[in-house]
């Protein structure tokens, strides 16, 4: 006789399975995004170099990149409703390889540009693919597991410079990789986490799936205040901690006259601590609250990077220091928007994301425009002129982290008036 407990088995074997494949596509996916987040660090001086760019074209450059980025983001989540997050996921994952090969034969600045805002469309798919997936899989100890989730953009985001600085110098048949070819070789591994997409079924396919079930309208959903902060949060959040890949290379070599094994190992350094913050924060993040981790994270992050900046070369490592604050910050708010938004995730994620998109093209310009702006003031050809300009932009990167901690606490009076605190 055939028990109820032997005809479950294969069923839940088969659940079992498919959540495997479900993390193997989000532990891999992030991974393969810290990487196309982070290898720019050290190529950009390269890039600056061959196409005889200023630092306000850098910025520019950020800019016109995350705008695709924003692009990718506003029309992803109604090719999801139309293909399915696997299918979306699988032409994100697509996107990003074949940037790589753009890039690996871009010669010219347009070339370059336009392939690199393909990259970033690949990214901003992905964005979206993988948050909207995790919020649906990660119901319990959501704040645990969206760290850990993010833990793998971390550890990759932290070898990735190390891996570029020591690609850019290989040698193969008497060519050397330099920077684009350091890029074609990176972005070709975004055909790995292809595979456990393919052989799964997502949420979103599943014909039983019932998140699309009794939804708010986006109308009736950015009226709620709550979600106009977790924008500013997010947004301000999120310049303080993409910008590092962008910028700390930039600083230390030229403020500080570092070698670029060694600029590149202190963002590896930063990484490592936002690596590790992402792995042991996670169920503090839980324990303490949403909101109040933001408040606390975020601060730290501002009073780290402001400290590293006036200290000068000897506090360095504060830069470093600075990742243990921003990097569950994502994660987090994330897991806030899962938790409070539970049949809207997807709708809120796609919005919140998008505005950060919005917010992250004018932080990166800023960046650029006030570096540019203090070299000019202090002198445009000078050495001071230039350390002025690197320590105004970057003390912004400070400052956007410090206005995340703010409206944190603004998010957390409202959310604790209405008794709705997560």
């Amino acid at each position: 006789m055939i028990t109820e407990q032997q005809t479950n088995r294969p069923a839940g074997r088969k659940r079992n399975r498919t959540y495997i494949l479900h993390l193997a596509t989000i532990f891999l996916g992030f991974i393969i995004f810290g990487i196309s987040e982070n290898i720019k660090g050290p190529a950009i001086p390269r890039i600056q170099l061959d196409f005889n760019l200023n630092e306000m074209q850098i910025g520019t450059l950020l800019s016109l990149n995350a705008l695709g980025y924003l692009i990718a983001c506003s029309f992803t989540a109604i090719l999801t409703r139309k293909i399915g997050i696997k299918w979306v996921s699988m032409l994100a994952f697509g996107t990003m390889a074949i940037s790589g090969i753009f890039i690996f034969w871009a010669h010219s600045y347009s070339w370059f540009s336009a392939s690199y805002f393909l990259m970033y469309i690949g990214n901003g798919m992905l964005e979206i693919g993988l948050a909207i997936l995790s919020a649906r899989i990660f119901v319990r100890n959501t704040g645990t597991m969206m760290n850990l989730s993010h833990f793998f953009y971390g550890i990759s985001s932290t070898v990735a410079p190390m891996i570029a600085t020591g690609l850019m110098t290989v040698t193969i048949a008497g060519h050397t990789l330099d920077w684009r070819g350091m890029y074609f070789a990176m972005l070709m591994l975004s055909v790995l986490p292809m595979i456990p997409a393919a052989m799964s079924k997502f949420p979103s396919d599943a014909p039983d799936d019932a998140t699309g079930l009794q939804r708010i309208p986006l109308k009736q959903l950015v009226k709620d205040r709550a979600l106009w902060l977790i924008v500013l949060i997010l947004s301000f959040g999120v310049v303080s901690e993409m910008a590092v890949g962008g910028w700390l290379v930039n600083y230390l070599e030229k403020s500080y006259r570092w070698e670029p094994s060694a600029a590149a190992g202190m963002l590896s350094a930063f990484f490592l601590c936002f690596s590790a913050a992402r792995l042991l924060l996670g169920p503090i993040t839980d324990r303490i609250g949403f909101t109040l981790s933001i408040i606390i994270l975020s601060g730290l992050t501002g009073v780290c990077t402001f400290a590293a900046i006036f200290g000068g070369e000897s506090y360095a490592f504060l830069f470093a220091a600075a990742g243990i604050g921003i990097a569950p910050i994502y994660p987090t708010v994330m897991a806030l928007i899962a938790r409070r938004y539970p049949r809207e995730s997807d709708t809120a994620i796609t919005f919140v994301v998008t505005m950060m998109g919005i917010g992250s093209v004018i932080g990166n310009y800023l960046i650029g425009a006030i570096t540019n702006g203090f070299k000019q003031l202090f002198g445009q050809d000078t050495e001071l002129g230039l350390l002025r300009g690197l320590q105004a932009g970057y003390g912004f990167i400070g400052l956007c982290a410090l206005l995340c901690s703010v409206f944190g606490m603004v998010l957390y009076r409202y959310l604790k008036a209405r008794k709705q605190l997560i």
